[in-house]
């Protein structure tokens, strides 16, 4: 990425869920799965839900909704880099953002990936997220989820980094 300032934060602002929500309602996979606006609005909705956006040169660039509480913890529920930034190596900075928010409350960090979205399956895959199973017609009839885990051991006895 060229040199620009990038800032990462958490984030409880409503008008911040309006502009990634709009995000995410006009790229893939969300386009592809038909689900509008109002629908990716409902990401941001519920307990056990921390928002994190990064910001480059003060612009909403991109985000990841974690849930790092509950039964299971250690969930990026949504990911979503903004089309003007994809490619220039901020999805994986988000990812280690991500991981290093995870990693301080649970060893295993999960993620589902639509199974027709190749160039975000090649992106986790390299990052080492390893697929654990698939859910079939879990968003949109005729599509599946793929979920991914990347753990750095067993659950009992992890005390964080």
């Amino acid at each position: 990425m060229k040199k620009h300032k990038i800032i990462f934060k958490k984030t409880d602002n409503r008008d911040d869920f309006k502009v990634c929500a709009r995000m995410m309602s006009e790229t893939d996979p969300w386009i592809t799965l038909g689900m509008g606006y109002e629908q990716c609005l409902g990401a941001f909705e519920g307990p056990f839900r921390d928002v994190h956006i990064v910001t480059v040169d003060g612009t909403i660039a991109g985000f990841a909704v974690l849930q790092l509480y509950g039964s299971f913890s250690g969930y990026i529920q949504t990911i979503c880099v903004s089309e003007e930034y994809r490619g220039q190596g901020l999805g994986t900075t988000l990812l280690r953002y991500c991981e290093e928010i995870i990693l301080k409350v649970s060893p295993n960090i999960f993620i589902c990936v639509s199974s027709f979205n190749t160039r975000a399956k090649k992106l986790y895959c390299d990052f080492g997220f390893n697929p654990v199973g698939e859910l079939d017609n879990f968003i949109k009839e005729g599509f599946s989820e793929l979920l991914l885990r990347k753990t750095v051991g067993p659950r009992i006895g992890y005390h964080g980094p």
